[in-house]
């Protein structure tokens, strides 16, 4: 059977004003299920109060609306995607966000002086705060969002409890009121641990702290406070028995202000690192209908006890059982609806547009389909080698979206040019994959990640591209657990198997050969009959055995030209007299020769490289090379760096050169990325045991305690409370 995505590719009658949203193709697959009625009114004008992808698309919905947008920025995003976009803009402070984004008169008066007659907050800063929604409500200016009483209630995670249980909704065991230090080790030992602490005000992952024993409770109970102040300015905290090794469910739902509630099913969040998601999917593959039933009306149920009136979204914890617990609703749009607008068709901003203007819904429950299979991957300017991602700053070089791929959407704020700094949070964009079965959704996305060109910032993308088509994850088996189980030691990059070992040994040389055929730096005696070889390499390709390739330049029946590459393993020559052997010799990369070919379809200043390999399409990224025979290329995600030698030189290169030495590390304690030191607990002349907290480290809000690596005496302390510091500095040494 066809779904209805599939039947309406082939259809002609889509409205053409929903086809102006992003693109013929991505109105067609996404919002063929809005409904609204011809002529009804509309605002003139809105003001998204908010930066960034979520503006964005807040904008792109209003222009296909016909509506006039206002953004407002930070000195610090006045060229930024967003204000480009906008109607109109109006500078509502410097780049700190406290003096900015939650400026709240400064955007108050910006929404008087443009004349906006309603306020999208998308989602953060704003978004939940009652303060600023009841101020709009008395300026009698539409806050597109839910009404202040339910923000409010809903937004304490302590009221949200109570509300739930009334409702009938299933919850936590835990404590439902605010806790102090000493009140939540005494709770926490009669729950029994493992527990969670966590803000009653928090959201996106700040401010909760797993604790697994009294002495991490305390700790957690510090930070977790610390994060909640900082990002909420609600410093109350309630503490709940935390379920070990749950799937993390979210029930998107839709309600009006005529007491209609409709759930828009489910989006499985499972994929996280310290609380914030990673990847998400809609539906869930763990999900039968049932269930999915019994979650949307608990959901639902949740949504009319508290008069919610937008759209919304019911969060669920999941255990191995199919039983469900109610952990929290988040009363703004979330930051993956696309998902869900993948597979329902339905543009989540237009109804909430409508919904504020005072329009029912017009859709019922049965309306609301699964329609094929969504996939959501976060990329982040991060380093996913450091704690499955710690935040990265920099300016975007070069920066291509895989828009040419079908079934690809990127929600994104940032162009070529682009700076991610400190005082954001660090999200490039919300790649999207559609199609009509999870395995068709997953081969797409691994394919957009392969082409997607990010120069300048480190990013997640060989965490992501590793993640999408690793065998567990594939299968569906999945909970929160899912990083540190599938990953014990950290991501280390991708593992390459024998093959795409050899792919890459093949590229490689190809590339190296290109360029320095191009250079003329081959010696005429090296270079075969009519410079086409063949010529013989070494490849060293990082943590396994150097590689040989013999190169030979042939050209095919049509044509075209080619590098035949044949790999075979390469013996190391012993080293001379009087230079230490290795300890451990590695592993052959190849058990026997195999026969590469490479196309010569690419240029040395393209940044993707397309091929197909044995059979198998293959994108490769050429991420840099130099003239010594340095090659980096990006391939299944991540970056290795290839030295590629002639193989005469190699020869003496590895008989000749000293081993590297390894530094100890432990006697410094290094800024993993930049940030702001918001305590200092050490002092020179302090003796300090390994693993004891030396300082607490702020990035993008998030509180990072930074501990000890062994123990010793402090030597110098080179910053103080209050400074920022860059990736790699030194901010404690040890004797």
């Amino acid at each position: 059977m066809l779904s209805a995505r599939s039947l309406l590719r082939s259809r002609t009658s889509v409205c053409n004003q929903l086809r102006a949203c992003l693109s013929a193709r991505s109105s067609k697959e996404y919002y063929y299920n809005d409904r609204y009625e011809p002529g009804e009114s509309q605002f003139e004008k809105i003001l998204i109060a908010n930066r960034g992808e979520i503006a964005c698309r807040v904008m792109q919905t209003c222009k296909r609306m016909g509506i006039k947008t206002v953004a407002v920025h930070s000195e610090a995003d006045a060229g930024s995607r967003f204000v480009h976009m906008a109607d109109e803009a109006v500078c509502v402070g410097p780049a700190p966000t406290a003096k900015s984004y939650l400026n709240m008169e400064a955007i108050l008066n910006a929404v008087k002086s443009t004349g906006a007659q309603a306020v999208h907050p998308g989602y953060g800063f704003l978004s939940e705060n009652t303060v600023f929604a009841k101020k709009l409500e008395d300026m009698n200016v539409v806050f597109l969002g839910p009404n202040s009483t339910a923000i409010r209630s809903m937004g304490d995670k302590i009221e949200s409890k109570r509300i739930g249980a009334k409702a009938k909704v299933n919850c936590i065991p835990g404590f439902d009121g605010e806790v102090d230090e000493d009140k939540a080790v005494k709770i926490a030992n009669e729950i029994g641990y493992p527990v969670m602490v966590k803000a009653s005000a928090g959201g996106g992952g700040k401010g909760m702290r797993i604790a697994w024993n009294d002495k991490e409770l305390a700790e957690g109970y510090r930070l977790s406070r610390q994060e909640a102040k900082a990002s909420f300015g609600d410093d109350r905290m309630l503490i709940e028995k935390f379920i070990d090794k749950p799937r993390h469910i979210e029930i998107q739902v839709l309600c009006d202000k005529h007491g209609n509630a409709l759930y828009l099913n489910e989006r499985e969040c499972s994929i996280q690192r310290r609380n914030q998601k990673v990847i998400e999917e809609a539906p869930s593959v763990f999900l039968d209908p049932a269930t999915r039933r019994a979650m949307g009306e608990q959901a639902t149920a949740l949504a009319r006890a508290v008069g919610y009136d937008s759209a919304g979204t019911v969060e669920f914890l999941v255990d191995a059982k199919r039983n469900f617990y109610f952990l929290e609703m988040n009363t703004r749009l979330q930051v993956e609806h696309p998902i869900t607008e993948c597979i329902t068709g339905i543009d989540i901003v237009h109804q909430m547009i409508r919904v504020g203007k005072g329009h029912k819904l017009l859709h019922k429950q049965e309306d609301i389909p699964v329609d094929g299979w969504g996939v959501e991957c976060r990329v982040y300017a991060e380093d996913p080698y450091k704690a499955f991602g710690l935040p990265s700053v920099g300016r975007l070089t070069s920066y291509v979206e895989p828009l040419h791929i079908e079934g690809v959407r990127c929600d994104s704020g940032i162009t070529e040019g682009s700076e991610i700094s400190i005082y954001y949070d660090p999200m490039i964009c919300k790649l999207v994959s559609y199609g009509d079965n999870r395995d068709e959704a997953l081969g797409i996305m691994a394919k957009a990640l392969d082409n997607y060109v990010i120069r300048g910032v480190t990013n997640n993308i060989p965490l992501l591209r590793d993640i999408v088509l690793e065998k567990r994850f594939v299968s569906g088996d999945i909970t929160t657990n899912y990083l540190p189980e599938t990953y014990p030691d950290g991501f280390q990059g991708t593992v390459l198997s024998e093959s795409e070992i050899s792919n890459l040994a093949a590229v490689g040389a190809a590339v190296n050969l290109k360029a320095a055929l191009r250079q003329h730096t081959i010696l005429p005696g090296d270079a075969g009959k009519n410079n086409c070889g063949p010529f013989h390499l070494v490849v060293e390709v990082p943590d396994v055995a150097p590689v040989k390739c013999s190169v030979e330049i042939k050209t095919c029946a049509k044509g075209n030209k080619y590098y035949e590459v044949t790999i075979d393993h390469y013996e190391m020559p012993k080293k001379v007299a009087g230079q230490e052997e290795p300890k451990e010799a590695l592993k052959p990369s190849v058990s026997k020769p195999v026969v590469v070919k490479v196309a010569d379809n690419f240029s040395l200043a393209d940044h993707l490289i397309d091929q197909e390999l044995n059979g198998e399409n293959v994108t490769l990224q050429l991420r840099s090379r130099d003239n010594a025979g340095n090659v980096t290329l990006q391939y299944l995600g991540t970056q290795f760096p290839l030295t590629i030698r002639d193989e005469k030189a190699a020869a003496l290169e590895s008989a000749f050169t000293l081993p590297k030495k390894v530094i100890d590390y432990s006697s410094v304690l290094i800024a993993p990325m930049p940030g702001l030191v918001t305590s200092v607990s050490v002092k020179v002349g302090d003796k300090v045991t390994e693993g004891q907290e030396m300082c607490v480290l702020e990035a993008m809000k998030m509180q990072n305690s930074m501990s000890a690596g062994r123990s010793g005496i402090v030597k110098t302390v080179s910053f103080k409370t209050g400074q920022t510091v860059s990736e790699g500095d030194v901010i404690v040494e040890l004797e």
